[in-house]
């Protein structure tokens, strides 16, 4: 079983076509890396995987479950780190990871020990009072992720994860993201930190115009000593790039 199966995905906003008839997979356990320039169709697709928008035609299934027709099964098994920081600023972090854990389904023992527990793995035990606005990027962009994960989904989607932390803070996330990966978990991870991607990533697809125009193992992309970089400007730059 894939643990993302996205067939034949289209969306159209009014006139305008997002996304192209788009499919791949990804595997339980990989790393998977979404790439593209600003309106090439990440977010939407996303946004279809996570149920914030419908799609226009195809299909998506998360570790077997269809994200339209059994929508809240899907959801359960889906964190997502967005970009944006979604919430409630004046929540204490504590109060926050257990309410998200009690929306997925979680109550007494077994939520307050996962809380702990989350708060724990990214190092939020002298902060777990304090209030989301009160926290240093970096301690912002970890309560983030302890949201993503508290319901302990399958697959983790990272949109721009280490947006605005400086160098130190950003190599402490990849920490913490490469650890979760070595333990099973499956992670999509979109990103304008290029490095970021050729580091963490075991499998890269970048999506420009709306197609999938390039996709396959880091080892096969950047063979012959290229960088990410390189093949990601050759391709977005191309005003006749053919998508596969």
């Amino acid at each position: 079983m894939h643990a993302l199966e996205v067939k034949n995905f289209t969306k159209r906003y009014g006139k305008n076509l997002a996304v192209d008839d788009i499919s791949f997979t990804v595997e339980p356990g990989e790393f998977f890396g979404l790439l593209g320039p600003n309106g090439a169709g990440k977010s939407t697709t996303i946004h279809a995987i996570t149920g914030i928008a419908r799609t226009s035609g195809g299909m998506i299934k998360v570790f077997g479950t269809d994200v339209e027709s059994d929508y809240r099964d899907a959801r359960r098994k889906v964190g997502l780190s967005p970009q944006e920081f979604n919430i409630d600023i004046f929540e204490k972090v504590r109060d926050t990871l257990t309410f998200v854990a009690g929306f997925y389904g979680m109550h007494g023992v077994e939520r307050k020990k996962r809380v702990e527990e989350v708060i724990k793995r990214f190092g939020l035990e002298k902060h777990a009072d304090k209030r989301f606005k009160e926290l240093s990027g970096g301690l912002k962009r970890r309560v983030m992720l302890a949201r993503a994960l508290v319901h302990k989904p399958q697959l983790l989607i990272l949109d721009e994860p280490t947006a605005g932390v400086d160098v130190e803070l950003r190599h402490e996330l990849w920490k913490h993201l490469q650890e979760l990966n070595k333990e099973g978990m499956t992670i999509i991870l979109t990103s304008h930190y290029l490095e970021e991607v050729e580091l963490l990533c075991s499998r890269i697809a970048i999506i420009n115009h709306g197609k999938i125009v390039k996709i396959g193992s880091k080892k096969d992309l950047l063979k012959d000593g290229k960088h990410l970089e390189e093949l990601y400007l050759s391709i977005t730059q191309s005003e006749d790039a053919a998508p596969l």
